[in-house]
């Protein structure tokens, strides 16, 4: 263990320390058309529970920091935002004037804390995911901070249910056993999507968790990675975060933030940082979606006893006979379904969806030709 580690060794109350981090980006192009650039999947209620992926993910992480999360979300969605969790301060509401990737956005929320305390630990979760049961999903990520606590940049690897070759793969090596943090393993490397073949060999490994891109490290540490692989990212991140908490905040981010290179949390600290034996892992033992596309909607929300068709949307009415898939509805239309299987039917106002849910990874496709065309008014 090197001296740096050693020195950071666990604290009683290193729980204390840590806040949460809620990257809410992107546009969630493979559920269009219920998914739009103004209102992404994370604004969204995709699991029928009554409540939507972003407010789901900050009650998850609310009992682990006492309220300290921030959210680094587009400025075209702060009122959605605040809507959904009004309890977000407006100096934890970093809004994004357009999208820099996650390096640009999780590097932004560790200057901003490191400002305020370089002691404290941060933990990254993706506003778009579903999670399940939460006190599993909880105690793995105390088992995250108690190992982030010891010099560790850790990332929570899902246990693989199958072979997919749709995400990427974290491989693990040496326990890193400790007393909060039995299950902690050192990290080899991070390995993009891989092959079927591939993919099937690493199920059988034992070795491989997926990736779902959540991270819990000490700020400094992840600072340090980010100065080390991106220093222009670096810079641009510590002149924003050194005006954040003054009345030159606007001001400064304005003029910084369209000059950031774009770039991956993944390439700029996390690859680099295992390469270096300081990355680890806390095997996830609990369900884990990422909402990627209709198919997965349908999984999400079974269908009603006696029937193979997932409906949702309120007072939506669908007929069907001989019919199975999932409709999404957000009209009063009727919809009729007959000798049709595996069907994926997204019916709004002003754009309707027509698929399999074989074909459901395809949708971004039909997002690319209508941007192409100019049809943006549906997007």
């Amino acid at each position: 263990m090197s001296t740096e580690r050693a020195a950071a060794q666990t604290p009683e109350n290193v729980l204390d320390r840590f806040h949460g981090v809620i990257p809410a980006g992107g546009t969630g192009t493979r559920l269009w058309p219920l998914s739009r650039a103004a209102a992404p999947k994370f604004l969204h209620d995709l699991t029928g529970s009554g409540s939507t992926l972003i407010r789901a993910t900050y009650d998850r992480l609310r009992p682990l920091c006492d309220g300290r999360i921030m959210v680094v979300t587009g400025m075209v969605h702060r009122r959605a935002v605040l809507e959904q969790l009004p309890e977000i301060e407006d100096l934890n509401l970093v809004l994004e004037a357009e999208p820099k990737d996650s390096g640009a956005a999780i590097g932004l929320a560790a200057a901003i804390l490191h400002q305020r305390d370089p002691d404290i630990i941060m933990g990254s979760f993706a506003a778009d995911q579903v999670i399940a049961p939460v006190d599993v999903f909880q105690a793995a990520v105390r088992e995250a901070i108690q190992t982030a606590a010891r010099g560790y940049i850790v990332t929570i690897g899902i246990k693989p249910t199958h072979a997919s070759t749709g995400f990427g793969y974290i491989r693990a090596g040496e326990s890193l056993a400790s007393a909060g943090a039995p299950s902690a393993r050192a990290v080899i490397e991070f390995v993009e999507k891989p092959s079927q073949e591939v993919a099937d060999g690493y199920i059988g490994s034992g070795n491989y968790s997926w990736n779902a891109g959540m991270f819990v490290a000490p700020v400094d540490l992840m600072l340090k990675h980010l100065s080390a692989n991106e220093p222009e990212l670096y810079a641009g991140l510590m002149e924003i975060a050194e005006a954040w908490d003054t009345p030159r905040r606007v001001e400064v981010a304005r003029r910084v933030w369209p000059t950031l290179p774009k770039i991956a949390i993944d390439y700029a600290v996390a690859e680099p940082a295992a390469a270096a034996g300081d990355v680890a892992m806390i095997p996830g033992e609990f369900n884990w979606d990422d909402v990627g596309d209709f198919a997965a909607i349908g999984r999400l929300n079974p269908a009603e006893e006696n029937s193979e068709l997932t409906v949702m949307g309120e007072g939506a009415r669908v007929f069907s006979e001989n019919a199975s898939g999932i409709v999404v509805s957000d009209t009063k239309r009727v919809i009729a379904l007959i000798g049709i299987d595996d069907v994926v039917i997204v019916d709004t106002p002003d754009a309707l969806l027509v698929t399999t849910k074989e074909h459901a990874q395809e949708v971004k496709k039909a997002v690319e030709r209508l941007r192409a065309s100019g049809d943006t008014d549906v997007l």
